[in-house]
C-alpha cells in the first residue's frame, strides 16, 4: 500500500572549487566542480492529487515559480513519463535554502521531488535511473540527490564521491537580491574575452581534495576557489563589502557561493562562525551558521 504522503529533506551546497572551462558549442561550460553539501535544507512533500499541483512556503517563496518551469514539477513529470503513469501529485516545498542564491535550492527541490514521488508511487526505478533523470534536469541536481562531497565533471552532473575527514564550519550570508546563473556565465565569458584570456580546460585541484579528506579547515581555506566569483562581483559589486566584512571578522576564507549572490565564509570552529555571522548581519539580509558535510536527499516522513 502506498503511503499517504512522503516528505524528503534535501541539502544546500557550496562549491569549494568551481573551475570553469571555455564555452562549448551547446552553450554550456565544462566544469571541475567540487561540491560540499551543507546543513541548510528544503523539504519537499508529495501527496496524491487529482492533477499535478505545486505549492511553496518559506523565505523567498514568492520568487519560486509554481508552474512546469519549476525543476521540482519537471522532476515529477519526468518520473511519471518514465513509469507510464499520470503525474497526479501535489508537491509542497518548504524553503529554507536561499532562493536564487547560488546554493542549488532549485536543484535540491528537484532531487527531493524525485525521491518523494518515487517513494509515493513505487515505480521501481533504480538509484542509477533516478540519477540519470537528475542529470537530465540540471547540472546540480545529481549532487543534491547524493550529498556529502563529490567532484562533478562535464556540466557538473558526472559525479565522483570524495572523502571528508571532519566537520567544517560555515557561515552563509544571503544578499538582498538575486543573480541569474546564465547571466553570471555570460559575464564570465565577457570578462575573459575583454581581458584576452585563453580559458583552460578545468581540472580538479588536489589540494582541495586533500584538505577535505584530512578535515583541515586551514588547508581548505588556502585552496578554495571559484572561477565565477569575478563575474558575480562584476554584476553585484556590493558583495565585495560582505566578503571584506567576513574576512575582517576572522573567516579563514571568503568566497561567492557558486554563481552567487550568497557569500560563504569558512570558520575555524563553531564559536568563530557565530562571531563572523554577527559581524556580517549589517551587510546582508541574513547570516546563517551551519556545518558540512550533510547527507543528500533522504525521506524524513511517510
Amino acid at each position: 500500500m502506498s503511503p499517504a504522503a512522503v516528505t524528503v529533506r534535501v541539502p544546500a551546497k557550496v562549491n569549494v572549487q568551481l573551475a570553469v572551462g571555455p564555452a562549448r558549442p551547446d552553450g554550456f561550460h565544462d566544469l571541475a566542480n567540487i561540491f560540499l553539501a551543507v546543513g541548510l535544507y528544503d523539504e519537499v512533500t508529495a501527496t496524491p492529487a487529482e492533477s499535478p499541483r505545486l505549492t511553496c512556503e518559506g523565505p523567498g517563496a514568492d520568487q519560486v515559480p509554481l508552474d512546469e518551469s519549476n525543476l521540482a514539477a519537471r522532476a515529477a513529470l519526468a518520473l511519471a513519463a518514465r513509469a507510464g503513469r499520470p503525474a497526479d501529485v501535489h508537491l509542497h516545498i518548504a524553503k529554507d535554502i536561499p532562493v536564487a542564491g547560488g546554493m542549488a535550492g532549485g536543484s535540491a527541490d528537484a532531487a527531493g521531488a524525485l525521491l518523494a514521488c518515487e517513494t509515493l508511487w513505487r515505480t521501481g526505478a533504480s538509484r542509477d535511473e533516478l540519477l540519470a533523470i537528475c542529470a537530465e534536469l540540471g547540472s546540480d541536481v545529481p549532487f543534491s540527490y547524493v550529498g556529502g562531497a563529490a567532484l562533478g565533471t562535464g556540466r557538473g552532473e558526472r559525479l565522483a564521491p570524495l572523502a571528508v575527514g571532519g566537520t567544517f564550519h560555515w557561515v552563509f550570508a544571503q544578499a538582498d537580491g538575486g543573480l541569474s546563473t546564465p547571466a553570471v556565465y555570460r559575464a564570465y565569458d565577457r570578462l575573459a574575452a575583454s581581458e584576452g584570456r585563453t580559458v583552460p580546460e578545468p581540472e580538479a585541484d588536489p589540494a582541495v581534495i586533500d584538505a577535505l579528506a584530512s578535515g583541515d579547515a586551514k588547508a581548505l581555506a588556502a585552496a578554495v576557489h571559484n572561477d565565477l566569483q569575478a563575474a558575480a562581483l562584476d554584476l553585484f559589486p556590493a558583495l565585495r563589502r560582505t566578503l571584506d566584512a567576513g574576512t575582517e571578522a576572522g573567516a579563514l576564507a571568503a568566497l561567492v557561493s557558486g554563481s552567487g549572490p550568497t557569500t560563504a565564509f569558512l570558520a575555524q570552529d563553531a564559536d568563530s562562525a557565530r562571531t563572523i555571522a554577527r559581524a556580517l548581519t549589517p551587510h546582508c539580509r541574513t547570516a546563517r551558521v551551519t556545518t558540512a558535510p550533510a547527507p543528500g536527499a533522504v525521506v524524513v516522513g511517510q
